[in-house]
């Protein structure tokens, strides 16, 4: 008699799953646990990115991980994988190690330090480059984040080095956030004692600019997985 009920039971359950596997109808409590799985951004970058000087709770993915959760509706895990001093050839040689699988976009945010150190904007130029194909190539999105050369440079690094970004935007089909540090390079209370890297009033006034570009990233993300 027990023997019967299971085996009826059993196919039932078969039909059942195997209803769900054809018309990809999936369960209200499956659909509600994929709802709640975080979008995973990482913020990918140098000393800008890290938080360079500043309290745990006052650099840019802090600040950024606050104000893109306000309102959300549905979770955003905004990650640091920010390192001080990096160049585009280090961001590359530790590109895949600080990408998780999990990731779903990238903002990625290099480039300043290679301008200070005079690199050849070539190079600079095919970091980014292999830095964007992989990621692409492992189906993650990207935000890009630009920057220019600093004027003491020379114009002709200049025209070497500021090109770089939005071309790269374009050819690729990026997002570009055309300057990290718009609205603090030079102004008064923005930037610490060095001239250069960011109070917490001057990421609070990044992470305003970039804000939308977030959202906008995030709710791409959202869309795709419907």
């Amino acid at each position: 008699m027990f023997s019967l009920k299971y085996k009826k039971m059993t196919a039932a359950l078969g039909l059942l799953l195997g209803l769900y596997a054809l018309t990809g109808f999936i369960p209200a409590q499956a659909g509600a646990e994929a709802a709640e799985k975080p979008i995973v951004i990482v913020a990918f970058g140098d000393s800008l990115t890290a938080g360079y000087l500043l309290g745990p709770d006052e650099g840019f993915v802090p600040q950024l991980q606050k104000a893109i959760s306000e309102g959300a509706t549905r979770p955003i895990a905004i990650r640091n994988a920010g390192v001080s001093g990096d160049t585009t050839s280090g961001g590359l040689s530790r590109l895949d190690w600080s990408i998780g699988s999990e990731t779903d976009a990238v903002i990625l945010e290099l480039g300043a330090n290679d301008a200070l150190r005079g690199i050849d904007p070539a190079i600079t130029r095919k970091n980014l480059v292999e830095m964007i194909e992989t990621l692409q190539a492992r189906h993650i999105k990207i935000l890009l984040v630009g920057m220019y050369a600093p004027p003491n440079l020379g114009a002709d690094f200049g025209e070497g080095f500021n090109p770089i970004y939005p071309e790269l935007a374009k050819k690729y089909g990026l997002p570009l956030y055309p300057f990290f540090l718009d609205g603090v390079t030079a102004v008064p209370g923005m930037t610490l004692a060095d001239g250069m890297h960011p109070t917490p009033e001057g990421v609070a006034v990044m992470v305003k600019g970039i804000l939308p570009y977030v959202r906008d990233l995030a709710s791409e993300i959202a869309s795709a997985a419907k």
